[in-house]
């Protein structure tokens, strides 16, 4: 009687079991699926005086409150899939991203050539760059999803280059992210100017920011107190990001290449500067 009484306590104990485990895993299964972002991409056109500046502007729809705003500044090959797959993480991170055109119509270039000369003036007239990135906070601050009164911004490679001139400048951003940017420029660094909180994602091992350029940087932000991290990661190179590097650089014989041990770590440390920032 008493084994009888067991066996049956054992066989409803299994029975609760199961059914909590595959309400569980029920739920678990719906929540995921509650948590998938609905990203809306939007092409919008804007201006820089008489340029017609072409940009890409994503959030996740399913989100009902207002979020803060962060632009994308590309590489010196321009907007390519490349930034607004990035704009694309960040909506569904939460925020409404825009990947920014700064060669005017969405011009891209295929080769180190062109991207040089599409680059060159814009990285060579630090006020042409900051007129470029304040047309795109102007047009992200028509976006009726987006918080205008918390925006960031992250740049590669000659987009971080441009975001740390733009900042020494006064642009009207919270914090810029640099990802293996140019860290020295003609620029001066002015107490008064800068405002934006920074974080430099760096390559440890980048040849085109040697770490001489490191430290003169550091030594600039420190020289007028500045708020900024500087996070260096082992056997990155430049353009440590970007998973088409290493067939690029190969391609083109420059020393480029993808990281992925320092890609997941640089974006950790940005989500965790953009949450600092807008808290």
């Amino acid at each position: 009687m008493n084994r009888t009484f067991f066996r049956c306590c054992f066989v409803i104990a299994l029975t609760i079991f199961g059914i909590a485990c595959n309400d569980q895993q029920q739920s678990s299964a719906t929540g995921e699926q509650q948590q998938q972002p609905q990203l809306k991409e939007e092409k919008v056109t804007y201006s820089d005086g008489d340029v017609t500046l072409n940009g890409y502007i994503v959030y996740d729809e399913s989100v009902k409150e207002k979020r803060p705003a962060v632009l994308v500044v590309h590489e010196w090959w321009g907007q390519t899939a490349y930034p607004r797959k990035r704009a694309r993480d960040l909506a569904a991170l939460g925020y409404v991203a825009m990947a920014v055109d700064m060669y005017g119509d969405g011009k891209t270039a295929d080769n180190p050539k062109d991207a040089e000369a599409l680059a060159g003036p814009i990285y060579g007239d630090p006020a042409l760059a900051k007129r470029r990135v304040e047309a795109a906070l102007a047009t992200i601050r028509q976006s009726a999803v987006a918080d205008t009164s918390r925006i960031a911004a992250i740049g590669y490679c000659f987009g971080g280059g441009i975001l740390l001139n733009v900042a020494k400048l006064g642009a009207d951003l919270d914090g810029v992210v640099s990802f293996h940017g140019n860290l020295v420029s003609d620029v001066p660094v002015k107490k008064e100017l800068l405002h934006a909180k920074i974080l430099v994602c760096h390559g440890s091992s980048d040849p085109f920011v040697p770490e001489q350029e490191a430290g003169t940087f550091k030594k600039q932000m420190d020289s007028i107190g500045a708020d900024y991290t500087f996070k260096a990661y082992p056997d990155a190179m430049h353009a440590f990001t970007n998973p088409e590097a290493t067939e690029k650089g190969k391609q083109f014989n420059i020393p480029i290449a993808y990281n992925a041990a320092a890609d997941s770590a640089s974006w950790k440390d940005m989500q965790a500067f953009l949450n600092t920032i807008f808290q």
